[in-house]
């Protein structure tokens, strides 16, 4: 994979995927190669026309000559557990471009809309050179909002009838949201829904902040309003570097990343404590009211820790 293969970096990501066990040293051995790559996150809710959006920007960014790699997040299929929607086919004009790598991968019952293999994803593609890397999720809600734990620069991809979840996830989205977009901007609509968001921006910005969260229109199909965009982009990517703000929300990434791998690991012993009835046992005591759900939960945390 380091040298290029894309069929390695292919099974590479069908191992993280299917979270085998050579998954941690695989990010052990790459993890020196990561950070390099500047990461775009895009959300919205289904219908949005983020697909679109995102095949126009790898239009751009592949003309400045910039190597990118794409991790569409979908729905797992309740059957499989792989992705069922494929982005891929939405990004048909880049298939056969070498230095544009798609991937598509299930959220695997991931509340937050990106489970740990899209982390571990985004460090392959890191590690293969990508100068860019974009991240596109299912949709948006006040339980995918760790979306911007994932990305540098998150762009929130919305449609003219778009007004109800707007107004439902204000807070959410103003928590994710560093640009804006309404596409399908040729719908009736288009310019009220973008005016509501610049106020929506203006009252939760606090004065003197050196960025504001701008708002476009596009009509991505017809490609658009992407040039403004991609320079919005990439004046925040601008913006990130100068402030030193880039480097502080990696951080914040990286220690998410570990507490949520150091809790997966717990899961992990729990289900196997229970897969030999020694769960079961307790939960029955705490159920019967011989011992105290403080006491049992200390017992099973005691089997959890290494000895």
């Amino acid at each position: 994979m380091l040298k290029g293969d894309r069929l390695a970096l292919a099974r590479l990501m069908s191992i993280v995927e299917d979270r085998l066990d050579a998954v941690s040293a695989i990010m052990r051995d790459i993890y020196p190669l990561t950070g390099k790559a500047y990461r775009l996150g895009i959300t919205g809710p289904p219908g949005a026309g983020k697909s679109t959006v995102i095949d126009k920007l790898i239009g751009i960014l592949r003309g400045k000559k910039k190597r990118v790699g794409v991790i569409a997040v979908d729905p797992s299929s309740p059957f499989t557990g792989g992705a069922v929607l494929g982005d891929r086919i939405r990004m048909q004009s880049h298939s056969l471009d070498e230095n544009v790598y798609i991937r598509s991968l299930g959220t695997r019952g991931s509340h937050g809309g990106l489970s740990q293999s899209t982390r571990d994803a985004v460090s392959l593609l890191d590690a293969f050179g990508n100068d860019c890397i974009i991240i596109e999720t299912v949709g948006v809600g006040q339980t995918e909002l760790n979306i911007a734990s994932q990305a540098d620069t998150t762009v929130v991809v919305l449609v003219p009838e778009s007004g109800d979840t707007i107004q439902a996830m204000k807070a959410g989205l103003m928590e994710i949201a560093d640009i804006f977009v309404v596409n399908k901007g040729d719908r009736e609509g288009a310019e009220e829904i973008a005016e509501e968001l610049r106020e929506i921006s203006e009252e939760s910005s606090n004065e003197g902040d050196e960025w504001k969260t701008p708002v476009f229109i596009t009509h991505a199909t017809e490609g658009l309003g992407i040039d403004k965009l991609y320079d919005a982009i990439f004046l925040h990517k601008e913006y990130l570097e100068k402030n030193g703000i880039g480097e502080v929300r990696r951080k914040e990434g990286r220690k998410r990343e570990f507490v949520e791998l150091v809790m997966e690991e717990v899961k992990k012993t729990i289900n196997a404590l229970e897969g030999r009835g020694k769960l079961s046992r307790y939960l029955k005591k705490v159920e019967n009211g011989t011992m105290s759900p403080h006491e049992a939960a200390l017992n099973v945390l005691k089997r959890v820790k290494p000895s």
